[in-house]
């Protein structure tokens, strides 16, 4: 592909109080996009409560957030990459405002598909935007710690938003109040943001690896924005989310019945045990971030994480352990996909052509949204059809296909030269 970095980058000298400033606001931000991927699901009883929807209709809700936010995310890319990350994360922001503001005064199921609209539309931007930012302005040494605060502020996202929605439903006795409690925090991230904006401007400075390769005097040749879909190790790494994600989104809605039926444990027992994979593998990224700034060979730390997770699994599904010790393998497992997380950030940042960023993590995280919006269904047919096992080994396969894909990024990336990216 024309344009294509061959040189080693160089490294720019910027302060860590300055990488740490703009990491963290980052996270704040990603963190905000996953929990309002929780505005409607904690809900979802008091709305069968309230308005008598069955949960045929309130998935529906779950696909629409997913397939709006799936082909949303892809073109943000191309936004991102035209008009720069920061104002599109500001709208996106502000769509999660409308989405709350939807959400509390729904008075039906138009209201609560236009809050779902709107949220979906707010979180399609997030990861061309974040990773944008980060790749622009993070120095490179620090780049992994960078991927590894952003995917442990996802996982907080998640398991923050069941409990801020559960307890102010609790504390006020209403659940539109705790809906606009939710807007009222994105108002608060907005505000953060803004005040900080310096820190997360993609415009300015000469960082990443468009700078790098112009210090180093490489030329760059214009293409057509949609030359980067030649690429086979984009549509590698969009395989990989999506099989990646669809482990993910088998263990967040079916581990917990899964393991009710096959152990005979008690609700509260396996409810607790999405809970410690997401824990888990907030952890494993932390470790993460330092294989990811030090390993050169990224597919190899992906594929021994993932394959090690996928082993876990099909001990659960196995059925040969005591209950209690699955239900914790079932969670320790997280870890291991937590590790992959940063490596595997770092590795579409390799993958990407130079001027394409936000276009290829666009693309490539639209996987992610997809994977969410197919796994659910089939594998909640296979538990309507008695198969709990086919939960832990499904993932465990998922998680296999996605370390294929990852180890023939690898290949391809070591092929054209751009293996390593020195510090």
């Amino acid at each position: 592909m024309g344009g294509r970095l061959e040189c080693r980058m160089t490294s720019v000298s910027i302060p860590l109080r300055q990488d740490a400033k703009t990491i963290g606001l980052i996270g704040l931000a990603h963190g905000t996009s996953h929990f309002f991927h929780m505005l409607l699901a904690p809900l979802f009883p008091l709305f069968i409560r309230d308005f008598g929807f069955s949960y045929s209709e309130l998935g529906l809700l779950v696909t629409t957030f997913f397939v709006i936010s799936g082909v949303g995310q892809a073109m943000a890319g191309f936004l991102v990459d035209r008009v720069g990350a920061r104002p599109v994360l500001f709208v996106a922001l502000s769509c999660f405002v409308l989405a709350a503001l939807a959400t509390a005064t729904a008075d039906g199921y138009a209201g609560l598909m236009l809050a779902a609209a709107l949220a979906g539309l707010g979180n399609s931007p997030f990861h061309p935007v974040d990773f944008t930012i980060l790749n622009k302005r993070v120095s490179q040494p620090r780049l992994g710690h960078a991927f590894s605060v952003h995917g442990i502020t996802g996982n907080l996202g998640w398991a923050a938003a069941p409990v801020f929605l559960t307890v102010l439903t609790a504390a006020s006795g209403s659940w539109r109040i705790a809906a606009a409690g939710m807007g009222v925090w994105a108002l608060l991230v907005i505000a953060v943001l803004w005040v900080n904006r310096d820190a997360i401007d993609d415009k300015a400075g000469s960082w990443g690896h468009e700078a790098a390769a112009a210090k180093g005097g490489v030329a760059m040749e214009a293409e057509h924005p949609m030359a980067f879909l030649r690429l086979p190790s984009v549509w590698l790494c969009f395989s990989f989310f999506f099989w990646s994600t669809c482990a993910l989104s088998a263990m967040q809605s079916f581990a917990s019945p899964a393991l009710q039926s096959m152990y005979g444990l008690p609700l509260s027992i396996t409810a607790f045990v999405v809970t410690g994979y997401m824990l888990f593998g907030a952890a494993g990224m932390v470790v993460g971030g330092f294989l990811a700034a030090r390993a050169e060979r990224l597919e190899r730390i992906i594929g021994a994480c993932l394959l090690g997770a996928a082993v876990l699994l099909c001990l659960v599904g196995s059925g040969l352990l005591p209950g209690l010790l699955a239900a914790a393998v079932a969670a320790i497992a997280g870890f291991g996909a937590g590790l992959a997380g940063p490596s595997r950030d770092m590795l579409i940042k390799q993958a990407a052509p130079p001027g394409a960023t936000g276009r290829v993590y666009g693309t490539v995280y639209s996987g992610l949204d997809l994977g969410f919006a197919v796994a659910a269904p089939v594998f909640g047919a296979l538990l309507d059809h008695g198969s709990a096992s086919s939960v832990f080994y499904g993932s465990a396969l998922t998680l296999a296909l996605g370390v294929v894909s990852a180890s023939l990024v690898g290949i391809g990336i070591a092929q054209r030269g751009g293996r390593k990216v020195a510090a």
